[in-house]
């Protein structure tokens, strides 16, 4: 048993109001301890004295009354702070005796007056989310992992923020499933412009673009333990969640803030029905944030968690650099290029079609500069490498647009037939996409971003 233990169980230790494993827990305590034996002296010492005080009250008919006034005055000024402590009603419940009774009472009175009590030091103030909103304020570095339910490798991202507290630097680590037609990837992000490297492409693209910025951001935010609780504090003025707060009466347990969404959180593209996040009581800093879906039965499915690591502690710079790639690494910059086609007055299904046709036709012309900037602007070397070996004839149809299956890549898959030839003899090919959608940075432009083989 430790102090914080022996604290909270002390008042009953001395009524003797506790038995067994428990009561010879403290007293071994108070035998080894000399700070809670010198606590344990002074309050029954304390106790006696008001005992030996109020005899003659004790035998009053006013007795009852008395104790029920202060019992109940205490009840509700620890209702107030979100604590009502159990003792209270448990010595209610089971004293009978009139003078352990009001022993009890010039506790009861100790406690709320004198202020010199374990149980005081345990209720001095309640938990309020603008403590960890503040907390979070102070951090500047930061280490997440994002878990899905049902998938071993989670999403990482290591964050370093500014003195203004807005995010600087970002590194991400984006696990296969997460993007299957890209495969597992890193992202270093720096002041607007990323460079992302695809493992299974083997290749670094740099791109300089707002809306992919604030995607990162926004998801980033996501994250950001001082905007996760702004964003449901907003929400319960608005009466879309409800809040509730758990705050354990053990330290070393975490601070449980509960929000159940309302069906408009929906509404606004928030497809979570309750968010849970634990909170270290000590730092009041967010440790863990879980996701539920509400299903038929009424209970509540766990759809993945995120886990909060080394507040504070300094990320190595060389984190926010790409390092030790294969010498073969295909370096794309989109930062430096114009890639894909013009949109014009062409709608998005239009476009795509074109862009797949233009494709196919550089492909067949060799034409493998204009071929590599329609995927990606991929350079013509490794243009060549790819559709050498793959002799294609003619375009024999190219079909209508559909959504890109994916859930996350957007754009379109463009169905196609074409003609190829291989070793004279000709016949149909039909390549998986392509996938074509609008590029990076330069949004009124269209491009293919994979499945053209």
């Amino acid at each position: 048993m430790n102090c914080q233990d022996c604290k909270e169980h002390l008042i009953e230790y001395i009524e003797e109001l506790l038995e067994g494993q428990q009561a010879r827990a403290i007293a071994s305590h108070l035998a080894d301890c000399p700070t809670c034996r010198t606590e344990a002296a002074r309050m029954t010492d304390l106790r006696k004295r008001l005992i030996q005080n109020g005899q003659a009250f004790a035998e009053t008919d006013l007795e009852n009354a008395v104790f029920d006034q202060i019992v109940r005055s205490q009840h509700l000024k620890l209702k107030e702070i979100r604590k009502t402590n159990r003792q209270f009603n448990l010595w209610r419940i089971i004293m009978k005796s009139r003078i352990t009774k009001f022993a009890t009472a010039a506790a009861v009175i100790l406690i709320a007056v004198l202020g010199i009590t374990f149980l005081e030091e345990s209720t001095q103030t309640a938990y309020a989310i603008e403590q960890t909103i503040q907390a979070s304020h102070t951090v500047r570095y930061l280490h997440i992992k994002d878990f899905k339910e049902g998938m071993e490798e989670p999403k990482e991202f290591w964050l370093e923020f500014d003195a203004k507290g807005s995010v600087e630097n970002i590194r991400a680590f984006m696990p296969e499933w997460e993007s299957p037609s890209d495969g597992a990837k890193v992202v270093i992000w720096r002041k607007g412009k990323a460079k992302v490297w695809f493992k299974k492409k083997k290749s670094l693209v740099t791109i300089r673009d707002k809306r992919f910025a604030d995607e990162m951001l926004k998801t980033v935010q996501l994250f950001d333990p001082k905007l996760a609780l702004q964003i449901f504090l907003e929400w319960e003025k608005h009466g879309l969640v409800t809040i509730e707060i758990d705050e354990p009466s053990k330290k070393t347990e975490p601070i449980a803030v509960t929000s159940t969404n309302s069906s408009k959180v929906k509404e606004i593209g928030y497809r979570v029905d309750r968010t849970v996040i634990l909170i270290d009581q000590a730092t009041k800093l967010i440790t863990a944030i879980e996701h539920y879906h509400l299903i038929e039965n009424g209970d509540y499915e766990l759809l993945g968690w995120t886990e909060f690591y080394d507040y504070n502690q300094q990320i190595d710079p060389t984190m926010f650099v790409l390092e030790g790639l294969p010498s073969d690494v295909m370096q794309i910059d989109q930062t430096t290029q114009e890639i894909g086609l013009v949109q014009g007055n062409m709608t998005d299904k239009e476009i795509a079609v074109e862009v797949v046709r233009q494709f196919y036709q550089a492909v067949i012309a060799k034409d493998y500069a204009k071929a590599g900037q329609l995927l990606e602007g991929l350079p013509d070397d490794r243009m060549k490498e790819m559709f050498e070996e793959l002799n294609v004839i003619r375009i024999v149809s190219i079909g209508e647009p559909v959504p890109h299956p994916i859930p996350g890549v957007g754009g379109f898959r463009v169905p196609c037939k074409l003609e190829i030839e291989e070793d004279g003899i000709k016949s149909i090919y039909e390549p998986y996409g392509p996938g074509v959608r609008r590029v990076h940075g330069q949004p009124h432009r269209w491009d293919i971003h994979g499945g053209v083989k």
